[in-house]
């Protein structure tokens, strides 16, 4: 039993709560047997088990959880790099909190995820300069001009007006948020490779250049470091590309150590 099969138990479809149909033989495992082994597994591995549950969206509290536990790991690593052991007690707990969240964004994210349109700031709208022509007539149609004739159009006056309205966002036609998936590949990680397709006469499909085969855009690690200036001014862009950077790395790369060690504790708890 992997950490996918435990999703389903979130959210059952039916009373029967198994790991397999009634049909199979008896030693399959109970309801209780499946909640036991979740419990044993948040026991063994509660960072990467808590991780795994605010990913796939079962658990906010799991979130919350699992940015701790790793906002607590970060603060025993931090001072080996130079720029965060000089921080203050009291904005390094702050810091860590926040490299932290941005660390499990980052984790969590994939081809199915949404973020807010930077287009209209997740408004839905945007406000857009319009040119109305607008007109009106300086005197009633005189007799003597209705006797040569005239129309009225004569006596009018046309101006050009300039209003601000709000119209629909077209990045995310009102939707307020946007795929996260690679435009170019679309979430699949594969697109055509145009060199290889000109050579061989065929459509040959290779990992996607944009993404780099993920089929989804990772959180740029100048948000991150955009937050971090927020609450300090210590960290230099210089000092976040040389070491910050590489330790923030290393928190989103725990995630996945994390979670792999999760899986591999059920996997044994359930065998």
């Amino acid at each position: 039993m992997n950490l996918e099969n435990t999703v389903k138990y979130h959210f059952a479809k039916s009373t029967l709560i198994s790991d397999s149909p009634r049909a199979t033989a008896s030693d399959s495992l109970t309801g209780t047997d499946v909640m036991a082994a979740m419990g044993m597994t948040q026991e063994r591995a509660a960072m990467g088990y808590s991780a795994f549950l605010g990913k796939m969206g079962i658990s906010y509290n799991d979130r919350a959880r699992a940015i701790e536990l790793l906002a607590e790991y970060a603060l025993t690593k931090c001072d080996k790099v130079a720029a965060l052991r000089k921080l203050d007690d009291a904005i390094k707990p702050l810091v860590m909190r926040q490299l932290a969240t941005f660390a499990f964004e980052d984790y969590s994210r994939s081809a199915a995820s949404v973020k807010q349109c930077d287009c209209c700031s997740g408004q839905g709208f945007i406000e857009a300069d319009v040119f109305t022509m607008k007109s009106h007539y300086t005197m009633r149609l005189p007799q003597w001009a209705k006797d040569l004739k005239q129309s009225p159009s004569d006596f009018e006056v046309k101006r050009k007006v300039k209003e601000v309205v709000r119209v629909l966002c077209s990045a995310c036609k009102g939707k307020k948020v946007v795929s996260c998936a690679c435009k170019d590949c679309h979430g699949r990680g594969k697109a055509v490779n145009q060199d290889l397709t000109e050579k061989q006469g065929v459509p040959v499909l290779a990992d996607c250049k944009r993404c780099g085969g993920r089929g989804y855009e990772r959180i740029p690690s100048t948000e991150a470091y955009a937050a971090v200036c927020s609450i300090t001014d210590a960290i230099s862009v210089a000092t976040w590309e040389k070491s910050v950077k590489r330790f923030y790395d290393q928190l989103i790369t725990k995630f996945d150590i994390e979670e792999a060690w999760a899986e591999a504790q059920l996997k044994q708890i359930t065998k």
